[in-house]
């Protein structure tokens, strides 16, 4: 099977300024991903879709190819990652390039593995699903969850008030690290979430979002925390 790696960065970042090119412990954020991809061994191109020569000239010395860049209308904070991607895929076909399956790896995900990929790839091809992704359980109950109401606090869902949170099903949310797609069904539906969706489990230690300075400060502690484990834990 023929696949492709798109890893989507864009030039502009308003809340961590150059975030996808930021050093993170010690080298460009998005080397991980690109590392992870390469690592894997499972696509035929690792691409990086951006509107900027800086990270272009980057990623090409790291490995990756840059066969074109991104429009404008693809690169402003309204554009969505189904927008990025119809846009490389047309871009390729218009090459006569085509790929029967598609991974989304974000730039700002340090905690991709290749072993994950390739866990997510074979769910996606065993059991005939549109999209896969890597997904972890919220760490505390959210049935429980609590909100305010004028000014006073609230159970969202008050049959959950006594509830013991052992007694309550696990929740999960998206990692945000990356999105394999069947190419063809993504072409027809446009969509990273379908009716026929899957995805895998990892542990809230392999998982960290980063939108804000502090979200960094806490994804490099916690990648250095994840090393140690490995290492305590490999024998």
């Amino acid at each position: 099977m023929s696949n492709l790696a798109i890893i989507p960065a864009r030039g502009g970042s308003k809340r961590i300024p150059r975030k996808n090119i930021k050093p993170f412990l010690g080298k460009p954020i998005i080397e991980y991903s690109i590392e992870a991809a390469y690592n894997s061994d499972l696509f035929d191109e690792v691409m990086v879709s951006t509107d900027d020569e800086e990270i272009a000239t980057l990623v090409e010395g790291l490995g990756a190819k840059v066969p074109f860049l991104r429009s404008q209308n693809n690169s402003d904070d309204y554009a969505t990652l189904s927008d990025v991607i119809k846009e490389v895929l047309n871009s390729y076909n218009a090459l006569e390039k085509h790929y029967e399956n598609i991974c989304c790896i974000l730039p700002t995900a340090p905690f991709v593995t290749s072993n994950s990929i390739i866990e997510g790839y074979k769910e996606l091809i065993n059991n005939n699903l549109d999209t896969v992704f890597p997904v972890v359980a919220f760490s505390y109950p959210i049935q429980r969850c609590l909100t305010f109401d004028e000014g006073k606090i609230k159970m969202v869902w008050d049959k959950h008030l006594n509830s013991r949170s052992q007694d309550l099903p696990e929740r999960f949310h998206d990692t945000g690290q990356y999105y394999w797609l069947n190419s063809e069904a993504f072409s027809n539906k446009g969509k990273l979430f379908t009716d026929k969706s899957g995805a895998i489990t990892i542990s809230e230690l392999q998982a960290q979002d980063i939108d804000t300075e502090i979200d960094w400060k806490l994804a490099e502690l916690k990648y250095k925390m994840m090393l140690d484990y490995e290492k305590e834990n490999t024998f």
